[in-house]
């Protein structure tokens, strides 16, 4: 599987909707797999330029763009950014 890292920022429909933030993000989690096999590692509230961070796993970066469109389609957030990562092994 690979890593990648998602950034997310609010729309307007996401700002009025705040305070359902935390159960979104876990429903998030729990339909990850159901998106052609991605899985959501983790997922970040952030301050600064995107307001979450989420790091998944996704078996290619079709999927991983496929779980990235789908969340984004809900409307609460855009996701401007994603990037695949690799971690150094020693």
């Amino acid at each position: 599987m690979a890593t990648y890292v998602v950034l997310g920022t609010f729309t307007e429909q996401g700002v009025r909707n705040a305070k359902d933030s935390p159960k979104r993000a876990d429903a998030f989690k729990e339909n990850g797999e159901e998106v052609r096999g991605a899985t959501v590692k983790d997922l970040y509230w952030a301050q600064g330029q995107y307001d979450i961070v989420t790091i998944l796993e996704a078996p290619d970066d079709l999927s991983a763009t496929a779980l990235s469109l789908s969340v984004g389609a809900l409307g609460n957030i855009r996701t401007p950014d994603a990037a695949r990562i690799f971690r150094r092994r020693i």
